[in-house]
């Protein structure tokens, strides 16, 4: 196994392979991802910029040249939409990849290892948890504008680099195979589990008939929208939306469910005191506010109907998955103790639950709004 030293010194040789401007005068490990490695590369010529050097881990990722394009056609496609916005800053608004040497995006090296370089975003912070507001509104609108960016753009160009990932019907009968098989012997322990699936299965999987029968159209979709993957500036306000490994062709709801699941709860997401999960409803407000105050121009009827569906889904699928994972003996996520994943699964279930119960305040938020951006008042009179 490789140690720091020896990463870093071969980081060194890595950079040597991209078109950079200036000088290497350090390179230093960044950041705590657990799925690729993350280097910092100094400059030292003054007015040349810092870079983000990036091991692609390609056995998440199988087809890494897929993934590797398909960020360069969204990058590229937001910096030419930002050309048209007067003050807008291509450096610091999107993300930019360094061309190789060998005119790609990417090096391989010798070991089959897959690398990427991007610009270094300087004076940037996240956050793990939103904590206000405002937070979480920025958060909305960072996500919000990354779809209006790419509103047109032909997903015929993207590739699916997680195929079904965040398709219901796939995840049920993956966890209905899990049953059958039942290879750590529990499936007896989980019967109240599988009845809670079972008995919103069919409406959980509302969005894919209405994508199916081409009701809901398939855009771009980030599929990862956590809040710490929005960088914001030093005021909190939203900069740039960053780790674009899982962007690919996807529903809206998708996205604005993923980002409300990790934001309304007011519990970790293995609580195992399921009384201690509630609903923070201001931060929920805040982040629908600045998601629609960016899509409702084009969102149909539909998308905007669908937006609160996708805030039940997304729990009720990672509960599936969390689930499974415990059927098949926590072959998957990582645990920390015996019924980690059962423990998940219960908690995102009694989310769902809490969810269901003010089904209702969520919709009433979301239209109020779209009502309150009058430039489209006809789509809110529709709904």
């Amino acid at each position: 196994m490789e140690n720091n030293s020896d990463k870093t010194k071969k980081a060194h040789q890595i950079v040597s392979n991209f078109l950079i401007g200036g000088e290497v005068a350090d390179i230093k490990p960044f950041g705590s991802g657990h799925i690729n490695d993350t280097y910092r590369v100094f400059n030292s010529v003054p007015n040349q910029p810092d870079y983000l050097l990036q091991r692609v881990n390609h056995h998440i990722f199988k087809d890494v040249p897929g993934l590797i394009n398909n960020i360069a056609v969204v990058t590229g496609h937001v910096k030419s939409q930002l050309k048209n916005i007067p003050g807008a800053n291509l450096d610091k608004e999107v993300l930019t990849l360094i061309q190789a040497k060998n005119g790609l995006y990417y090096y391989q090296d010798d070991e089959g290892q897959y690398w990427r370089l991007y610009l270094f975003l300087r004076d940037t912070k996240s956050y793990d948890v939103v904590a206000t507001t405002q937070q979480a509104y920025e958060g909305g609108k960072a996500f919000g504008n990354f779809q209006n960016m790419l509103a047109d753009v032909d997903v015929s160009q993207l590739t699916e680099v997680i195929p079904n990932f965040h398709h219901i019907l796939f995840r049920l009968e993956q966890m209905a195979e899990a049953l059958k098989n039942n290879p750590a012997d529990r499936a007896l322990h989980v019967k109240m589990e599988l009845d809670f699936v079972n008995a919103r299965a069919y409406n959980m999987s509302e969005i894919d008939r209405l994508g199916k029968t081409g009701k809901l159209p398939v855009r771009v979709t980030h599929n990862d929208t956590k809040f710490n993957n929005v960088l914001l500036d030093s005021n909190d306000f939203a900069q740039c939306v960053i780790d674009l490994d899982t962007v690919m062709p996807g529903y809206t709801a998708f996205d604005f469910g993923d980002a409300v699941r990790t934001i309304i709860n007011s519990a970790p997401e293995d609580e195992p005191d399921l009384e201690k999960i509630t609903l923070n409803m201001p931060l929920f407000k805040a982040f629908a506010e600045g998601f629609v105050s960016q899509t409702v121009h084009y969102m149909t009827a539909n998308e905007i109907r669908s937006l609160v569906k996708g805030v039940l889904l997304l729990p009720y699928m990672i509960g599936v998955r969390f689930l499974t994972d415990y059927l098949n003996g926590d072959t998957y996520f990582k645990i920390k103790f015996p019924k980690h994943n059962l423990q998940r699964a219960r908690a995102q279930f009694r989310l769902v639950e809490k969810l269901e119960e003010r089904y209702d305040e969520l919709y009433y938020i979301i239209l109020q709004s779209v009502n309150e951006n009058k430039a489209l008042n006809e789509v809110a009179v529709a709904l």
